[in-house]
């Protein structure tokens, strides 16, 4: 007996590694539900854009603007995509990737009915950023027109930053100065026509693009100062805003050496 169990336990060991070997290798072959992303491009909302002008307004005197307002995005991979175990493995351990639920990123639907969807998303937060900015100021004028353009990016997530350019353009910090300050601003986050502002996701990607291009403040929704903290870029100053008044506020505080919120 005793040689028999000898000769039969390798076999034994053997029948139960090749399925746990399969699995690992169907896993490792198959596609998985996630989205890599990475730190996307930024856009100078004061500026241009692919040759035409973010922000234009009409029916109400422009100022001149020094520094910058720059809007983050990430890149992620399309909706699409085979995503496998290793492109999973590795974003896990990598800094400059992360791996996020499909769903997370995108809706349900088609390449198309996404596309048309976050385009649609866009539009919406570009109105309600319009309509911030304006009631902010007081200036809900019929006359007052308001035109965006932003090339080859969708989502909601760069409301804030379009209602602080409107601003800027506009009024700049209320006392004949810029809002910037002459820096390079950067952040994220959604906007409410009630100027509320709201979380986006994939902010420490956003803090990593912003310190890439160049800027030294970044403006994040508070309840995400937690995220935007754990990978946060030597050199980029984390500013948690709820409101856009609060985000103007915290920036001319900048401007004028007095208390800014931090997370």
């Amino acid at each position: 007996m005793g040689v028999s169990f000898r000769l039969r336990r390798p076999r034994v060991l053997l029948l139960c590694v090749l399925p746990v070997l399969a699995l690992i290798l169907v896993a490792a072959l198959a596609p998985l539900p996630f989205t890599v992303a990475q730190p996307g491009t930024t856009a100078n909302v004061l500026g241009s854009d692919k040759g035409q002008k973010v922000i234009t307004i009409s029916g109400a005197p422009q100022r001149r603007t020094s520094g910058q307002l720059r809007m983050t995005t990430i890149l992620a991979t399309a909706p699409d995509a085979t995503v496998k175990l290793g492109d999973v493995i590795d974003g896990y351990f990598r800094t400059d990737r992360a791996v996020m639920p499909r769903d997370s990123v995108y809706p349900g639907g088609d390449v198309k009915e996404i596309e048309k969807h976050n385009l649609a998303d866009m539009r919406s937060s570009q109105d309600h950023a319009t309509n911030a900015a304006l009631s902010f100021l007081g200036r809900n004028d019929e006359n007052v027109k308001v035109t965006l353009r932003l090339a080859d990016v969708g989502g909601p997530s760069a409301g804030l930053l379009f209602s602080l350019g409107i601003v800027d353009k506009l009024d700049g910090d209320g006392k004949g100065g810029d809002l910037t300050g002459g820096r390079t601003i950067a952040g994220t986050g959604t906007i409410s026509d009630s100027g509320e502002v709201g979380a986006v996701g994939g902010v420490a990607l956003k803090t990593k693009a912003a310190r890439r291009d160049g800027a030294s403040v970044f403006l994040v929704p508070k309840d995400e100062c937690s995220d935007a903290r754990s990978e946060l870029p030597k050199g980029l100053r984390l500013v948690p805003v709820t409101t856009l008044k609060g985000a103007v506020s915290a920036l001319r505080a900048l401007n004028d050496g007095g208390k800014v919120p931090s997370c």
